[in-house]
Parts: C-alpha cells; structure tokens; sequence
C-alpha cells in the first residue's frame, strides 16, 4: 500500500477514537514511557507538543518537569523543513504557528543542540515492528535524526502499528515502539530481519 494510502487509513481510524479512550490510552502510553530507563536516565528530553489524534504529550511533559527532567520542543523552518529544539519550562511560551502546531517562542527559550538531546521522542503516523514510519511528508524528523545519536522512542497507539511500512533510502527508523498494550524492541526487531530475511 502506498504511503499515502496508508497515512489516510490510519488517520480515519484514530479520528473514530473517543474522548475517554484517547485520554485513557494516551495515560498507559506515558506511563510506560516514565518506565523506560533510557528516560529515566535522561537529563534532556526531545518531543513535540502533540495535536490530536497523536498520543498526548501534555501530561507527560508535565510529568517530565516534575521529575525535574530538561524538555526541549522543535521550532519548525518550513522554507528549508529544518528544525531546532528549544528548552520550555511553561507551555507559556508557546506560540501557535501554521497547521496549529504548538512552538517554543524562541526568543523566550534556550536553544539545545542535538547532541545534548538524551532521548528523543519521535512523532508519526503509520510505524512498523522495525521502527520504521510514515510521518506527516515534511521529512523533519528524518532530516534531524541523521545528526542525532541518542535514543529515539516514538509513542503510539496500537492502531498505527503494520506489519511493514514502504521504506526509503533516507528514512531514519527508531529504536523503540510504545503502545498502550506494547513494548517493542525496534532495533532487535531488525536484527532478526537482517540474520532471517
């Protein structure tokens, strides 16, 4: 199927969910990810502020604070679909930008280079068992990634997993799936591709 076929397949299927089972599934989605070690470990954590139907990443942001956890949020270039992270400490300093993205203001934030990004939390909408994804089409993440060496976790419901998603030279896939009902091992995942397929 193709990636766009996939993407509006996905998409209508997370648009059914309700209110109650989006907040109660992004809940188990967060609390497992305030398990992980790599996180736990983390002194500064990368992740976008979450538009639905993507799991919510406002009460795990929270969360991260109180932990006393560093959060850093991307700023978006769309001329040249770059992006720089920012460290907030309030969702205050946000503005809303185009297509209702929620980004730091920059002059209020700190930027962050990719190497202080202890973990970084990728967004998508179609993810495979080997962590591979099919995004939103700007290419962002992937462009970002390829300069990034840290741990790459990406937080989704079970409805975006398949059983494989089409794959590109340039796509970066991440080392860890979260689901309310999952844990998957992506890199382990490949390895076992690699010696079995």
């Amino acid at each position: 199927m193709k990636k766009t076929n996939l993407r509006n397949e996905v998409r209508e299927s997370l648009a059914d969910m309700s209110a109650a089972l989006y907040r109660d599934q992004s809940f188990l989605v967060a609390k497992k990810v305030l398990q992980e070690s790599s996180i736990i470990e983390a002194k500064t954590i990368g992740l976008t502020i979450s538009n639905k139907p993507e799991v919510d990443t406002i009460h795990l942001i929270e969360a991260l604070w109180q932990l006393g956890k560093i959060v850093a949020v991307p700023k978006c270039n769309p001329k040249t679909r770059t992006m720089e992270f920012y460290v907030i400490d309030s969702f205050a300093q946000l503005e809303t930008v185009y297509m209702h993205l929620r980004e730091p203001i920059t002059d209020r934030c700190e930027f962050v280079d990719a190497n202080e990004i202890d973990v970084l939390l990728v967004p998508g909408v179609v993810f495979d068992k080997s962590g591979y994804r099919i995004g939103y089409g700007g290419g962002y993440y992937d462009r970002y990634v390829l300069n990034y060496s840290g741990k790459v976790l990406s937080l989704i419901f079970d409805e975006q997993l398949r059983e494989e998603v089409p794959r590109e030279a340039h796509d970066c896939p991440v080392d860890v799936l979260l689901t309310p009902t999952k844990r998957i091992d992506c890199v382990a995942q490949r390895e076992e591709y690699s010696v079995n397929g």
